[in-house]
């Protein structure tokens, strides 16, 4: 559908441009301003369209001994890595490039039209563990290199796409670095870059999907027969509220690059006004002075594409009392390494909660806080989804897809631990909360996959 929506839009464009000619690193790169695109009309339809791709399925290259080879492109030199045809190369085709240790892939002539993104495909080689590696740009031929991006980890045996956002004009040629060494092998292909001031092809441009499509765990209603089940659907998350205890059950969020940005944290904690008359609603003091956290459950570095967004995850509704050292430390990494996973190329689906009652802050524990007695939870817990950027989202889920469940003590010990140390199952989530997570995927699958430790990379 997203396809079928942005071909839609590119043939509109087209015809516009037609009735108008009838009628008369290392270093952070600037995003295009749209008001600094003067490009007439028929010049956008064609760069909306034009993009470089390598497939690496022409030239051969049988050792790891750096070397240059001819590929469609252009001439390309492989250092410490080999176009591999193996039945253990994960590939598109017949080919893919097979890179080790620290080998590299560079290009040896310069796109002379820019860059706006570049979209890499990548996979582990045969059984071999998880690696890193990294995108550098050059604009001056290649005499000196920058860093672009994240460092992306490959765990998977599935060619997943990573992206990058570049917004450079001009000459410029690329090169991609494994830096994590060893005997680990990965293969790379499909290596595609947009022009300078293009649109991403579709398989790069992520949307804002629906927050609950993997589901409603607990069945919450809009209804204020279930004042303790209460579901509250927001454009930047959903969640179900509970009346008794002051705080969500849980928040349900979509997660991708297209809902981030570079608007910063708002920090307007306050009472969300959309509650039904005549319920209690927290304000954003009510914290206040207990040793616990306003503790976010859809982060606010989740939703940075706009003020409102970002707004929006500072209402009390989104909060529960959460251990400083928890909140800040070990919940804060599993938050950054999410979006560590979306940088590489992923979507999430995300859901997180509280769960029991008693929890340990920095003046001690305590079961309620605030003369509104809102209640402290004992744990939280989070489940996420990764999925490589595509289409028809719950329909794509397998059984090897990478699902990541933590169990967390709401306690200032908790960060003595990595979030890694808190992993568990669905299933258990499941028997401690009574919720049916991942409702909407198929009852086989789900037992596949909520049955599962996550064991992939934390960081």
């Amino acid at each position: 559908m997203k396809r079928i929506k942005i071909l839609h839009l590119a043939m509109q464009v087209a015809i516009a441009a037609l009735l108008l000619s009838v009628s008369a690193c290392e270093k952070e790169y600037p995003t295009i301003n749209s008001n600094e695109q003067t490009a007439v009309v028929q010049d956008d339809v064609q760069k909306a369209t034009a993009t470089f791709a390598e497939n690496f399925e022409s030239g051969t290259k049988n050792s790891y001994t750096g070397a240059s080879v001819t590929l469609a492109t252009g001439s390309w030199y492989l250092n410490d890595a080999l176009l591999g045809n193996s039945s253990s190369d994960r590939k598109n085709g017949t080919k893919s490039v097979r890179i080790r240790n620290t080998g590299k892939l560079t290009m040896q002539f310069d796109k002379t039209t820019g860059a706006g993104t570049v979209q890499i495909k990548h996979a582990k080689y045969g059984s071999d563990g998880s690696s890193t590696w990294e995108l550098y740009i050059s604009t001056n031929s290649g005499s000196t290199w920058s860093k672009v991006g994240s460092t992306v980890t490959t765990s998977s045996t599935t060619l997943t796409a990573a992206s990058f956002t570049v917004n450079v004009s001009g000459n410029v040629r690329f090169e991609v670095r494994k830096i994590s060494g060893g005997s680990y092998r990965i293969n790379i292909d499909d290596f595609s870059i947009t022009d300078y001031g293009s649109t991403p092809p579709p398989s790069s441009d992520p949307t804002r999907d629906n927050n609950m499509a993997l589901g409603n765990p607990s069945g919450a209603v809009t209804s204020t027969a279930y004042p303790n089940n209460y579901l509250m659907n927001k454009t930047q998350y959903s969640l179900s509220y509970n009346n008794s205890k002051l705080t969500c059950n849980w928040v349900s969020w979509h997660l991708s690059t297209a809902w981030l940005g570079s608007t910063p944290r708002q920090d307007d904690f306050r009472a969300d006004a959309t509650l039904p008359s005549g319920w209690v609603q927290v304000g954003g003091s009510d914290y206040s002075g207990s040793g616990f956290d306003r503790g976010h459950m859809c982060p606010s570095a989740d939703r940075t594409g706009s003020v409102t967004d970002n707004s929006a995850t500072f209402l009390m509704t989104n909060m529960v009392p959460q251990a400083p050292n928890n909140n800040q430390i070990t919940w804060a990494n599993l938050e950054n390494y999410c979006r560590t996973l979306v940088n590489a190329g992923n979507e999430l689906y995300i859901i997180s909660g509280p769960w029991g009652q008693g929890g340990t802050g920095s003046n001690g524990t305590k079961s309620t806080i605030s003369s509104k007695n809102i209640v402290v939870p004992s744990y939280v817990w989070k489940i996420i989804v990764v999925l490589p950027v595509g289409s028809n989202d719950v329909t794509r889920i397998t059984s090897s897809t990478r699902v990541i469940a933590v169990w967390m003590p709401n306690t200032q010990t908790v960060s003595s631990q990595s979030w890694g140390y808190y992993r568990t199952t669905v299933d258990y989530l499941e028997s401690k909360t009574g919720y049916n997570f991942l409702s909407n995927v198929s009852t086989t699958i789900q037992s596949a996959i909520e049955s599962k430790v996550d064991n992939g990379p934390i960081n």
